[in-house]
């Protein structure tokens, strides 16, 4: 197949969207292409919107157009300018730049209230006087109906007019102008589009199209009481800008008929809708509904929290702009909704962290070992590899001494099967360094082992080892004497299951919620840990491979008296592979 390559990554080819694009510009559609990232700043951006600008902003790029951003900033109970700023920084973090292309449908409040009253002025809106919950029962749903989802296409029985349907032409204007003025308390009118309440699709009867809300607006103020709702505001806010394809994710196909309906009625420049299917992972929600719950209700520490599926929450977990962009480029654009393993995330990320991330030591559950024929007081300095990916990366220097830190499992007095670590009579190699052999080890008056006791062989430093010597197991280490404290942290899938909104009812038949199958072991704090010298200097955001731990990456957060914070990013072991062969 072919792959074409472009500066935010690699995107497979051909598929649909860009046939569709191909096609429109061979017909004369369109001259051009204008594509546009419409988040709404009411949470923080997921590795889903990562699908959604990659594609918005490689297609823009491979076809030679561009791609704006813009907030579709028109609900402003839950909108704030932090919002804007999170989001603009993922973007950019993730490395796209839309230069002077930004954009705010707040901006646009002036002209969606000239459109509207055009709209009123041909017949086709009208102000309404029923309740939202009035109008859901008008319609033929529950109130509280979202208004989306595709078994909106199948709602029967057909919905009855409002009693307020055949208002005036000048009834309409006056009542939208007084409705603008702020006569009338919120929830009191609604201006709604005059179409048809027996359409088989639901969002066709007569939707909604402003509201009276006496909330004030982090850009507008307090300048306006009626807000313009999405599905008005989004498709007349892209023919101003003149998108040529508006990318979205499937579950806006049910919208398109209103989407080109407002377009048509308004006389405006017509852009085409073109849907995809979203990015749905195991062991994770895309939502920012659910990912605020999960926020407020203090189930995680924050919006990057690092078991968050946020674009700061993967940042911070470790995950590199390239790895995201490599599994989005691969998982693909498709018309079909699909479950992808995380675990595929995790290979995309292993592949890259693999040729990027310097190699360390570092030794998390520490066990003294004590070498019984060390020369007393040396320390002597032993070459390691930075990365073995990398040749420039170049090698440094690690203090070698007689007592040093081993992992705790890394040793067992009474050893199981196939256990080729330390135990009594057995030897194995310190890495970069000597072949040593246990000897036995000290206990405490509880007889918990409290040190590790070995010989060394001078004739094996660095993988130097007379065939009577081979051994069957490398460890790592850091010197005693010379390691700095660090402090882990270990983070595991932040849901317990692959499906997490499929939540059983509860004891007693109460339905069950997403958050019952949250994991209660998905983070472990290690407070004193061991590190080589060199990680005492690292800056947050800097990434190593712990040999044979896993990639880690440094923390902003400091631990107890000020000791550097290491988090886990994922272990060196690929499920993936495993996965992938069956």
């Amino acid at each position: 197949m072919e792959t074409i390559k472009t500066a935010g990554g690699e995107v497979k080819a051909p598929d649909f969207i860009s046939e569709f694009i191909k096609e429109d510009l061979a017909s004369g559609r369109f001259s051009c292409v204008r594509t546009r990232f419409p988040p709404e700043p009411n949470g923080w951006l997921h590795i889903g919107h990562c699908k959604a600008f990659y594609i918005d902003f490689t297609m823009a790029e491979r076809f030679g157009g561009t791609c704006n951003l813009r907030f579709d900033d028109t609900n402003p109970e839950k909108e704030d300018s932090s919002y804007v700023e999170a989001i603009k920084r993922d973007v950019k973090w993730m490395g796209y730049d839309w230069e002077d292309r930004e954009f705010y449908a707040s901006d646009y409040y002036d002209y969606l209230y000239e459109l509207a009253v055009k709209i009123i002025k041909k017949g086709h809106a009208y102000v309404d006087d029923l309740s939202d919950a009035e109008i859901s029962e008008y319609r033929g749903t529950a109130a509280g109906d979202r208004n989306g989802g595709r078994a909106a296409v199948t709602i029967t029985p057909p919905g009855r007019n409002s009693p307020w349907r055949d208002r005036s032409v000048e009834e309409n204007l006056d009542l939208f102008a007084r409705m603008r003025a702020g006569e009338f308390s919120d929830g009191a009118k609604t201006l709604r589009a005059k179409i048809d309440m027996t359409h088989p699709n639901l969002l066709m009867r007569d939707p909604v199209m402003y509201r009276i809300r006496r909330e004030t607006h982090y850009r507008t103020g307090n300048a306006w009481c009626i807000y313009p709702m999405y599905d008005f505001q989004h498709p007349l806010s892209d023919a101003k800008e003149g998108i040529t394809h508006s990318l979205c994710s499937l579950e806006y196909e049910i919208h398109r008929p209103l989407y080109e309906w407002f377009i048509n009625e308004a006389g405006a420049f017509t852009s085409r809708q073109i849907e995809f299917a979203r990015l749905n992972m195991t062991r994770t929600v895309m939502s920012k509904r659910w990912l605020l719950r999960l926020v407020q209700e203090k189930f995680v520490s924050g919006w990057d929290d690092p078991r968050m599926p946020t674009i700061a929450g993967l940042r911070r977990r470790g995950y590199t702009p390239a790895a995201i962009r490599s599994f989005v480029s691969q998982v693909g654009i498709a018309k079909t909704d699909s479950m992808v393993d995380i675990a595929f995330l995790e290979y995309c990320l292993r592949e890259d962290l693999n040729k990027t991330s310097r190699r360390a030591m570092a030794v998390l559950r520490p066990l003294k070992l004590i070498i019984e024929n060390w020369p007393e007081s040396v320390t002597e300095e032993l070459e390691a590899v930075n990365n073995p990916e990398d040749p420039a990366a170049g090698m440094r220097r690690l203090a070698f001494s007689g007592e040093i830190w081993i992992e705790r499992e890394d040793f067992e007095e009474v050893p199981p099967p196939k256990y080729f670590r330390l135990y009594p009579g057995n030897p194995v190699r310190l890495r970069y360094g000597y072949i040593v052999t246990c000897t036995g080890c000290d206990k405490d008056s509880a007889g918990a082992v409290t040190a590790v006791r070995c010989t060394y062989d001078p004739a094996t430093k660095g993988g130097n080892a007379p065939d009577n010597k081979k051994v069957k197991s490398t460890i790592h280490w850091v010197s005693a004497a010379h390691a700095v404290p660090v402090e882990a942290r270990i983070y595991d899938y932040l849901f317990a299951v692959d499906r997490p909104m499929e939540a059983p009812p509860r004891p007693g038949g109460s339905p069950g919620s997403f958050t019952d199958n949250l994991n209660p072991r998905s983070l472990e704090i290690i407070e004193e840990a061991w590190a080589e010298p060199c990680l005492a200097e690292a800056r947050a955001g800097d990434r190593f491979q712990f040999e044979r731990l896993g990639y880690f990456v440094r923390d902003p957060d400091t631990g107890r008296d000020g000791r550097p914070v290491f988090n886990k990013t994922v272990g060196l072991r690929d499920t993936w592979a495993k996965i992938a062969k069956k």
